[in-house]
């Protein structure tokens, strides 16, 4: 292959899987699917940066699509999102893998975009953690450019981290991998850096910490899960073992898969000795060491005492609800994994004299044929729909007045018909331009998780929509054809305004009170972030030079 080849041949497989993942789902319309709730605009709602009535848990996320939408539509900004995160997880990974080798920049880059890990949290409708998993690998190329006091690497950095700390997770999974590579020289520099990025969601939940407690039930209901005959740690190692398993590839059930999991990791852990010839020992130890502890804390409550732990925890350390969940952690794993499998592929096809190009080749369509549901939005799993009219009608009839829209049926999750049935979040919240009051206790097999907003009580306790005014409610939004039950009750004494197929508004008789919020720590937070950006993409398009003199600086010599 020329060298023009070459050096096309590993963003053409990044394109490829990307395509290949996402095709159905390139024409107009929306992916609705599980947490994954895109609007055709977005709106600046209180919630939206973490000072409404619930935990900052999509908090910059939201604020940062409702910036998008204003320059592109809703479903425009999806389709970029969900293609990127695919195609920068796989040339992100063969960037990274220290070689000289095209081949072996192939097989990092299927072993990392391709895996459990990228299908289930497609499923779940995860994509900020889509984009999280898609960063890491440039995050480490620039934490390690940073512990070889390369030029600009900590400009490049804050921009790779970027698209990481769209929410809590997010954040902390990037700053970990972020210090580690960097090392424990710039820990006086990226311990900062990690902090000012994360400000947006860190702010408002040290300023709401009375209320930043959940459920102890979510560490038994949200643990990882075995995908196949073998133990949840198992499947872990595997990157899989989300939750919730509707979400799981039916691959993964397959009896082999807990085999090739274990031949998949011993492969991996073979190749982290020509790594750590190449980057140095203590980089390889120190990632290797923290993807050790993502599969840790990902199977911690399936191990002896660990749910009674994380259930302590849970109750009694404000914030500890990030450990529910906690098979995210996995993603840490996810790069030792990659890393190790193509070098120990690259050591063993250099010992054959012939078949070579076979070897490499497997272990490039290896991940492929081991989950092929992943491929073409899991096999018709996914799809687009378009939001009925309805939805715009509401959105401008709400016009003023005060007070927040209660969304009935009492449920987090709906399931309309225009969107094939599929199971998906409420996107009122998401759709309409006032804070929306949705009750987000969540039902997971016999578990019933409490929800988070403390305003749910008040309209539990509701018996007429009068009392719904006392309790800061302006519209209560009536959404049909889905499951659940809506108490004539709360209807009583309020004004219909406009109806249709789908939706009904009602107008709360009297005046609402009106909450006041406090918007300065949050756009604060929101500013430092977003100037640190700033200047990071600044310092990369500008020369560097000393102050007073005007000459570029050289580069450091170590």
């Amino acid at each position: 292959m020329d060298a023009p080849g070459r050096r096309l041949a590993l963003p053409v497989l990044a394109a490829a899987l990307a395509f290949a993942v996402c095709g159905p789902l390139l024409g107009r319309g929306f992916v609705l699917s599980y947490d994954m709730v895109f609007a055709p605009r977005q709106y600046f709602v209180p919630d939206a940066f973490g000072i409404g009535g619930t935990l900052p848990r999509s908090v910059p996320a939201d604020a940062a699509v409702a910036l998008a939408t204003t320059v592109l539509p809703g479903d425009i900004v999806q389709k970029l999102v969900l293609l990127l995160a695919v195609f920068f997880a796989a040339l992100g990974a063969g960037r990274l893998v220290p070689t000289e080798h095209l081949g072996t920049r192939l097989v990092a880059a299927t072993a990392y975009a391709w895996t459990p890990y990228v299908a289930e949290r497609l499923f779940i409708g995860h994509w900020p953690l889509l984009l999280t998993y898609a960063s890491l690998p440039w995050i480490a190329a620039a934490g390690l450019a940073a512990r070889k006091h390369e030029p600009r690497a900590l400009p490049k950095l804050v921009i790779a981290c970027a698209p990481a700390v769209l929410t809590p997770p997010g954040g902390v999974l990037a700053a970990a991998v972020m210090v580690v590579a960097a090392g424990s020289r710039r820990l006086w520099q990226t311990v900062p850096l990690a902090i000012a990025l994360n400000l947006p969601w860190l702010v408002p939940t040290f300023l709401n910490a009375g209320g930043t407690f959940s459920d102890p039930a979510g560490v038994t209901a949200f643990s990882a899960r075995a995908e196949s005959w073998g133990p949840a740690l198992l499947s872990v190692l595997g990157l899989g073992g989300i939750w919730n398993a509707e979400t799981v590839p039916g691959s993964r059930a397959v009896p082999l898969v807990p085999v090739l999991t274990l031949v998949v990791v011993a492969i991996a852990v073979a190749g982290l000795w020509p790594l750590a010839s190449r980057w140095g020992k203590a980089p390889v130890r120190s990632l290797t060491a923290l993807g050790v502890l993502g599969v840790f804390l990902a199977s911690l409550a399936t191990l002896p005492g660990g749910e009674a732990l994380l259930t302590a925890a849970t109750r009694s350390v404000p914030g500890a609800g990030l450990l529910r969940d906690a098979q995210k952690w996995v993603a840490w794993w996810a790069l030792p994994l990659a890393l190790g499998f193509a070098l120990a592929v690259e050591a063993a096809a250099a010992k054959l004299k012939s078949g070579r190009v076979a070897l490499v080749a497997a272990a490039v369509v290896f991940p492929l044929l081991t989950m092929p549901d992943l491929a073409w939005g899991g096999w018709g799993r996914l799809g687009t729909a378009q939001y009925p009219a309805d939805w715009q009608a509401v959105s401008e009839k709400l016009g003023d007045r005060p007070g927040d829209v209660l969304a009935l049926p009492l449920s987090a999750f709906r399931g309309f018909a225009w969107n094939d049935g599929r199971t998906q979040l409420d996107p009122a919240p998401r759709v309409l331009p006032k804070p929306v009051l949705m009750d987000d206790a969540l039902q997971v097999g016999s578990e019933r998780v409490a929800g988070e907003d403390p305003r749910i009580g008040d309209v539990r306790a509701a018996t007429s929509a009068r009392e719904l005014t006392d309790a800061g409610i302006g519209w209560i939004l009536v959404e049909h054809g889905t499951p659940g039950y809506v108490d004539p009750q709360l209807l009583a004494g309020a004004t219909r305004v406009w109806s249709g197929d789908w939706l009904t508004l009602y107008r709360t008789p009297g005046e609402p009170p009106v909450k006041e919020i406090s918007w300065a720590s949050a756009l604060l937070a929101n500013g430092v972030a977003l100037a640190l950006l700033c200047v990071a993409v600044l310092c990369r398009m500008l020369p560097m030079r000393t102050l007073g003199r005007g000459r570029i600086l050289p580069p450091r010599k170590e």
